[in-house]
């Protein structure tokens, strides 16, 4: 399927994208395609994600799987329970206790799912809003995995290539969905995906996967033009048959009442992408940084609301190019991203 260096026959993959869009039959559609799926383990027990490991693996198809790298926001609970009186109206509307203390030593199973991956010998393993330890990295390419850093500025980029990966996931500001960066107390820099790519390519020799905004053909070949190998898509899949976001996720992408993005920090206490909606409007000015501990604190409203169908309150990621995901085989998105 691939060497180090990194090649296939389609030079768009699908992004992994956590908390349900990213589905077995996503991957195994992206791989059929021609290009490369990912397994998203965000958010997922070992267990489920062993689940999803087996059936994929019974395909016989190429694929990857994205970890989140532990690098926690801590937040002071005085902070946590202010911003939780504040959302206590919402809740309420829904019967729902907020909790009472913020969980700011969750690693999202890392160990666990770190050995899982190593057991199942991942062809392609990446890691998002930080940096693993140089161990785990080694450990994997000993097992022949390829080790994929994902990276916002050159800075980052810079401090995978010094741990050792094997490539570089570059993302722009214009990604649906948790923004990747190592620091997400400071404000990420305005640039488009072809200008990042460039400045990466100044500092770093590693391949380059470029993300962020990808919603045409033309897109796919100005970030091929300015030096990736290939191009990764997220939001653009979100419609697609094989894709498990919610109906009322799906639905929102197409809604006239949904006009633009906005980076956001009101849903996880980490900054995101979603379509700007009256959650967005209403608490990001009262929204502490502290992740994973607002993500698990707002977690329980998100789900009653994405129950009722009430997108007021959901958190809807979408990057910039959302009007592009249509209702088609994800076969037929990828095609149809591919540089003509």
């Amino acid at each position: 399927m691939m060497t180090r260096e990194l090649a296939t026959d389609l030079p768009v993959w699908a992004a992994p994208m956590a908390g349900g869009p990213s589905t077995v039959g996503l991957v195994i559609a992206a791989a059929r395609a021609g290009g490369l799926g990912f397994l998203a383990g965000g958010y997922k027990t070992p267990d489920a994600l062993a689940a999803q490991l087996t059936e994929v693996r019974a395909s016989g198809v190429a694929y990857g799987v994205n970890l989140f790298a532990p690098n926690p926001i801590a937040i002071k609970q005085l902070d946590y329970l202010a911003y939780a009186r504040v959302l206590q109206p919402e809740a309420d509307r829904y019967g729902i206790a907020l909790g009472d203390e913020p969980r700011n030593t969750d690693d999202d199973a890392w160990n666990a799912k770190l050995e899982l991956l190593l057991e199942a010998r991942v062809p392609v393993v990446s890691f998002t809003f930080g940096l693993p330890d140089a161990d785990a990295v080694r450990a994997l390419q000993t097992v022949g995995s390829v080790v994929a850093q994902t990276v916002t500025t050159p800075g980052e980029a810079v401090a995978a290539a010094e741990l050792g990966a094997d490539l570089l996931i570059v993302q722009a500001p214009a990604a649906g969905g948790h923004s990747a960066t190592f620091t997400p107390e400071q404000v990420q820099e305005a640039v488009g995906l072809p200008d990042l790519i460039s400045t990466v390519r100044d500092v770093v020799a590693l391949p380059i996967i470029a993300a962020g905004g990808i919603a045409s053909s033309g897109d796919s070949a100005a970030a091929i033009n300015a030096g990736a190998r290939t191009v990764m898509v997220g939001t653009a899949l979100l419609r697609t048959h094989e894709s498990g976001a919610s109906e009322p996720h799906k639905a929102a992408l197409i809604d006239p009442r949904f006009g633009e993005t906005a980076l956001t920090k009101a849903f996880t206490g980490r900054p995101a992408r979603g379509l700007r909606n009256y959650f967005i409007d209403r608490y990001e000015g009262s929204a502490p940084l502290g992740y994973p501990a607002i993500h698990h604190l707002t977690s329980p409203l998100r789900k009653a609301a994405t129950a009722a169908n009430d997108t007021t309150l959901i958190h809807l990621w979408a990057g910039t190019g959302y009007r592009a995901a249509q209702a088609e085989p994800a076969a037929t998105t990828l095609k149809r991203l591919a540089p003509s």
